[in-house]
This record gives structure tokens, sequence and C-alpha cells, in this order.
């Protein structure tokens, strides 16, 4: 995998819907489909487990807005990725 730096461009590696955590969208709501292109917008880990990374996603929704999404690192690549 390319590394990935805020501000690239990152591509879905998996359908990536809501958990329920991303307010002001439905549960379920489908926020990318493999191959989709995001943007890195900033990195961290969870509180319980500093070894596990976490990276917020820019993926822009049907009105044309950004829609911020916490994804796992296997959710997303730097590489873009063709949907199968």
């Amino acid at each position: 995998m390319t590394p990935i730096q805020k501000g690239d461009a990152v591509f879905a590696t998996t359908t990536i819907v809501n958990d329920g955590s991303v307010p002001g969208y439905p549960e379920q709501h489908v926020f990318a489909e493999p191959g989709t292109m995001g943007m890195l917008v900033n990195t961290g880990h969870l509180e319980e487990d500093p070894n596990q990374e976490l990276l917020l996603v820019a993926f822009t929704d049907a009105n044309g807005n950004p829609a911020l999404v916490t994804c796992m690192p296997d959710e997303v690549s730097g590489d873009p990725v063709t949907q199968q």
C-alpha cells in the first residue's frame, strides 16, 4: 500500500456504512462503495488501544458536502481500488 498523509486521496476498499456514530446520517447510510475516493483529514488511535490506528476520511455525500467518517486502516488504501 502507498503510504498516506493528511490531505492525500484515499480509496475505499470495502463498503463504508454509518454504524450510527456519524450524526446527520441515518444508521446504515452508505458513505462509500469500494473504489470511492475520499481525502484523509486526520489520523488518531483508540483511547482504549493506542496501537489501533484510526483514520478520519472525508467522502462527498449525494449533496456534494463532505461527510467525515472514521475508518480503520484496512478500509481505505492510498492506491486506487477497482470494484469487483
